[in-house]
């Protein structure tokens, strides 16, 4: 079974994009976004999911460098 996560910015605190994993990342992952930006997950969050479902929402936070 896969994992969905949402790809939020620490900074904003908006989400990014969504993500299939194959399995559930460790918090040290690294992936290179839609746009080709290699990003290091910061934090990992693993909600609780909503009444009769099975499937928790994750999101994984990590900081995107400045545009030069």
């Amino acid at each position: 079974m896969s994992i969905v996560a949402t790809i939020m910015n620490t900074v904003t605190g908006r989400p990014i994009q969504k993500m299939t994993f194959g399995r559930m990342p460790k918090p040290w992952v690294s992936f290179n976004l839609e746009t080709g930006e290699l990003v290091t997950a910061e934090r990992i969050d693993v909600g609780k999911p909503a009444p009769g479902k099975f499937v928790a929402p994750v999101d994984i936070w990590v900081t995107l460098k400045p545009k030069d």
